[in-house]
Parts: structure tokens; C-alpha cells; sequence
């Protein structure tokens, strides 16, 4: 059936479409969904019908999340406006002081008591503690408010105000700068096949396998609208490749590395050549043969998401030192991070190297992390800002401070405006609430001659409220989303410290992944110890070993790539047991 055609605003439902189209969370344009699909309350099914069973209901909805981000925003202070509550506090006290100075003042100087009098009414009544008191909460109101309206949730005023002051973003590559999904990238088929038929070969092999790759090519294949022929017989083959034979024609098909295909067919130079040249770029070449026929190869990869390298650039023009973190080895973030145009990349790095990267770059300034998974919660605590991706999951979004609704990487730009914006509009009440009673409280005590009348007073008082709200509304005009007026920070981070950070954190983690501690069992003693040393020795890719019988431990400094399987055969061959790495 056609799915169903909807518009919405959140993830409350699941479908069981009838319809087509059905909008992702935030948006209102139409889009296809598919039975499972997530539908949003309030939603509108453009054609068709819909069966969906509600898994969210009352306060756990999407809707009603949102509204309690945004009130608890509301609710809470941000550290700008503590510098407020201190003024208030000392204010009040100083203002009823002064009106009493005044009144006595005037009474010495030889004024009628009712004059005296009025004149200490006046400067109680025209000093305005509340015009300092709404300076920041209004506007921090209205900014999460514009934040809400643009799907940027701001969970508490301080996140709204830290926005404004980051001067480092970190992404996490997977889910946030790409798509997270492998697809095809490149379909390069031998002389005299197209690139159907190589699809076509390859679509029979991998639809039997299981493999993130392989759904890469059924995608692919299905997008072309291209079927395969059923295939038997299939094995995989771990670190090589896939093999079945097909069903019709009886041909046997082989699929996999370069190395595994060579042992089966020659590859021609300019295959091989394309295959160094994609691996370069971060994608992973697979090549198909058939009956002994080379077919081609085809090239899978993360791709980078269509908004990412505007998000990127507009990091960079309001002067962000913009870092990519992943898990990848250091080749293929390498042509990640290149295509990206981020200023550093931190590769090979776990969930907790996330976090200690994070404490570096703390060194050098304010620090953003914007990621959507679970390994990147304690890289989203640590950072004096953590963003997460709409589209992430759960535990993401609790450890994180912002929540981007679209799951656009241009929001996290956009997010940096309305900060700053927000930063500037708090400035600018508090200096328009200390300006007016700087000028208003001498006025009402007299000192320029003039007797001014309580009312007055009052009215004056009510009109730096008025204006500080006023002021503080200004910011729905504000266009979060335009970048032709970013501007750098005047402080920035200065490149030497930024990039002396990240090469310490760097060189940190080569030291650390140079050692392994392997466990072994069956050391008796001293004799023990030195055979498995000298078997470990011999391997190429340990430096030195040093192995100890009564801990049954043997730490290995590396000089090259950790083969496991390597050091288990050593061991073993020697008549001991391996029982793993720490």
C-alpha cells in the first residue's frame, strides 16, 4: 500500500500506514511512511488512512517534553543574572538610605517638612530594583521561547547563556556529521558490463548477508529498481569476503577485500588504482567475481549529511575551532574530516577518550559537544555545553543541555547566534536599568534644582520596566537562522594552545595503546616466564615483553598493530593458556 502522507511536530505514535507521506519530526512538509514509523500527535494524513497505537500519552508526549524544557528553561537563572540578584540586594537598602539622607537634607538646608518629604518620596518611588530584576529573566524568557519556535530546546537559562559565550565545537562524526547508514558511492564495473549487471551480481550475493555493507548495496540496488537472481550455497568468509553460487545458472560468485579477490582473479591497474584512491578517501572498496571473471568494484561509505558542511562553515565564520571526534581509524577520519573542513580530528578514540578530549580543550576555551549517541553522554556532561541531536537517543538527550529538534547541524550555529544575541540583549537591559537610576535618583532628590512631583516619579519608574520588556521582546525579531552577519568573537582561542592540546591528547593515547596486559595461565616459574617472553619477542609487532609467572601477566609494548589472534597462537604453541587482554 502507499504510506501514509502526514504533517507533524513530534514522535508520540506508531503507524500502520495506508496512506503516503508522513512528516519527520519538527517538519511540516509532506513525507512517506512505512508500517513501524513514528507519527506525531496533531498529525494530518494527507491521503488515505492510518492505524497507529499510541506510545506516548500525556506527559511522556513529545509536545508535553517540550513545554516542560522550555518552563524549566524559563524557570532557572542564568549566572549573568546572579550579578543582578546581587545589585537588587545591596540596592534596596542604599535606596531607602539615600531617601533618608535626602529628606534630612532638606530639612537642614531649611526646606518645609512637606518639601523635604516630598523629595524622599520621590527618589523611593523613582529608584526602579525591578527594571534590574527583569533584566535578564525576560530576556532569557524570550529567547527560549525563539529557540522553541525554531526546534532548539534549552533546557535551563544557564545552557541559553553558555551558548553564547562557546568558543570550540566538537562533533561526533557517526549520526551527527554523516548519515550513520553506509551507502554506495561508487559503482565502477569491468569493460563491457554496466554498472546494473555489477549491481545486479552483487545484489544476489549480499542480500543473504547480514552485514551493515551489504544493506548498503540493497539499498542501492532497490533505489534502481533492480532484482536478483536467488543464490545457494552462500558461506561468509570472516576477514575475506562472501561466496554463493547462483541458483539458475549455476555460476559461483565471490565478494569481498582486494586481497581476498586477487587469490581468486587478476585486477587490473586501473581497478587497483581506484581502489587505493577510494580507500584514501575513507570508503571501503568491494570487488565481485564470477566464475573466475573480475565483475568490478564498488565503493561504501558513511556519507557526510547534505547540511553538515554549511553547518561547519558557519561554525567556522563565527570563529569556532570546529574538532570532528570518532571512533574510526585515523585513514578514514582523515577523509572525513578533510571533506567536513573541520579544523582538527581526534580518531580511534572510545567513549571515555571522548570525554577526556573534551577535558583538554577545556583548556583552551569554552567548549560545545554536539553528538546522538550513547557512548557520547559522558563527552555531552563533561562539556561546558552539550547539544544533542533530536534524532539521538534517549540518554543522549537527558545528558545534554540543548536539544536540536531537526537534527540539522546548522542549528547548532544557529543555537550560537541566539546565545550571543541573548548574551547581548541582558547586557543591554542592565545597562538601560543602571543608566536610568543613575540619572533619575539625583533628579528626584533635587540636586538640579528641581522639585519633581511623587507622580511623576511613579510613571518615570514604570517606563524603565516598560522599556527593559520592551527591549527584551525585540529578540522575536531576531533571524537565528541568517549567516551573513556572523562575526568572530572578539576573544578568540589562539591555534597554538588548541592544537598543542589535541596533540597532547594525541601522543596521550598512542603511549596508552602501545601497552597490552595480557592474561596467562599455567606460569610456573622463572623458566616459564622467560619462554613466553622469547615467544612474544619473535612476534613483529612486539617491542618488548615482560611477563611474570606469579601475576600470570604478560605487558606488552607494541611497535605496530595489535594482532591478537597472534599472540594467542604464541602463547598457546608454548603449551599455556591465553585468557585475554585488559
Amino acid at each position: 500500500r502507499p504510506a501514509a502522507r502526514l504533517r507533524g511536530a513530534g514522535r508520540a505514535l506508531d503507524a500502520t500506514p495506508a496512506g503516503d507521506h508522513a512528516a519527520p519530526p519538527g517538519y511540516a512538509a509532506p513525507a512517506d511512511t512505512a508500517a513501524r514509523d513514528r507519527v506525531s500527535a496533531a498529525t494530518v494524513n494527507r491521503s488515505g488512512y492510518l492505524r497507529c497505537r499510541a506510545t506516548r500519552v500525556g506527559e511522556d508526549t513529545t509536545l508535553a517534553q517540550i513545554v516542560r524544557m522550555v518552563s524549566d528553561a524559563a524557570a532557572t537563572k542564568a549566572p549573568i543574572a546572579r550579578i543582578a540578584d546581587k545589585v537588587s540586594g545591596v540596592f534596596v537598602p542604599a535606596v531607602i538610605g539615600i531617601a533618608l539622607i535626602v529628606t534630612i537634607g532638606w530639612l537642614i538646608a531649611g526646606a518645609a517638612f512637606s518639601a523635604a518629604l516630598a523629595r524622599g518620596i520621590s527618589v523611593l518611588v523613582i529608584s526602579c530594583p525591578c527594571a534590574l530584576g527583569l533584566a535578564t529573566p525576560v530576556a532569557i524568557m524570550v529567547g527560549n521561547g525563539l529557540g522553541a519556535k525554531n526546534g532548539i530546546l534549552f533546557k535551563t537559562g544557564e545552557a541559553l547563556e553558555t551558548a553564547g559565550r562557546v568558543q570550540i565545537v566538537a562533533l561526533d562524526k557517526t549520526g551527527t556529521i554523516t548519515s550513520g547508514e553506509p551507502r554506495v558511492t561508487d559503482v565502477l564495473p569491468t569493460e563491457g558490463l554496466s554498472e546494473r549487471e555489477l549491481l545486479a551480481s552483487a545484489l544476489a550475493l549480499e542480500q543473504k548477508s547480514e552485514h551493515p555493507l551489504a544493506r548498503a548495496i540493497e539499498r542501492e540496488a532497490a533505489e534502481r529498481g533492480l532484482t536478483a537472481e536467488d543464490a545457494e550455497n552462500f558461506a561468509a568468509l570472516p576477514g575475506n569476503g562472501l561466496e554463493a553460487t547462483l541458483c539458475l545458472s549455476g555460476a559461483r560468485l565471490h565478494g569481498g577485500s582486494g586481497a581476498y579477490i586477487r587469490t581468486l582473479t587478476r585486477v587490473p591497474d586501473d581497478l587497483a588504482a581506484a581502489e587505493a584512491r577510494l580507500a584514501d578517501q575513507g570508503k571501503t572498496p568491494l570487488f565481485f567475481e564470477k566464475n573466475g571473471r573480475l565483475l568490478g568494484l564498488i565503493a561504501v561509505a558513511d556519507t557526510i549529511k547534505p547540511d553538515s558542511h554549511e553547518g561547519i562553515r558557519q561554525l567556522k565564520r563565527l570563529g569556532m575551532r570546529v574538532v570532528m571526534l570518532t571512533g574510526d581509524n585515523e585513514r578514514t577520519a582523515a577523509a572525513i574530516g578533510r571533506e567536513a573542513e573541520v579544523d582538527q580530528v581526534v580518531a580511534g578514540i572510545l567513549p571515555d577518550g571522548k570525554e577526556a578530549v573534551i577535558r583538554a580543550l577545556q583548556r583552551c576555551g569554552r567548549v560545545a559537544m554536539v553528538g546522538d549517541g550513547i557512548n557520547d553522554a559522558p563527552a555531552l556532561t563533561r562539556a561546558d555545553l552539550g547539544v544533542a541531536i533530536g534524532a539521538g537517543t534517549d540518554v543522549a538527550i537527558d545528558s545534554a543541555g540543548v536539544v536540536l529538534m531537526n537534527s540539522a547541524l546548522t542549528d547548532v550555529a544557529a543555537a550560537i547566534r541566539l546565545g550571543r544575541k541573548t548574551l547581548l540583549n541582558i547586557r543591554e537591559n542592565l545597562f538601560w536599568a543602571f543608566f536610568y537610576n543613575l540619572i533619575c535618583i539625583p533628579l528626584a532628590a533635587g540636586l538640579f534644582g528641581w522639585q519633581m512631583n511623587p507622580m511623576i516619579g511613579a510613571a518615570a519608574m514604570s517606563l524603565s520596566s516598560f522599556t527593559v520588556c520592551l527591549n527584551a521582546l525585540r529578540l522575536n525579531l531576531f533571524r537565528l537562522h541568517r549567516a551573513d552577519r556572523d562575526r568572530p568573537p572578539r576573544k578568540r582561542v589562539d591555534e597554538t594552545p588548541f592544537e598543542e592540546a589535541i596533540g597532547k591528547f594525541q601522543q596521550k593515547e598512542r603511549d596508552r595503546n602501545m601497552k597490552k596486559t595480557v592474561k596467562i595461565e599455567g606460569m610456573m616459574c622463572g623458566h616459564c616466564s622467560a619462554t613466553v617472553k622469547k615467544a612474544l619477542e619473535a612476534l613483529d609487532f612486539v617491542e618488548s615483553a615482560e611477563v611474570s609467572h606469579e601475576t600470570g601477566e604478560a605487558v606488552l609494548t607494541l611497535s605496530g598493530a595489535w594482532e591478537e589472534a597472534a599472540v594467542k597462537k604464541a602463547v598457546e604453541e608454548k603449551e599455556y593458556a591465553y585468557l585475554g587482554v585488559e
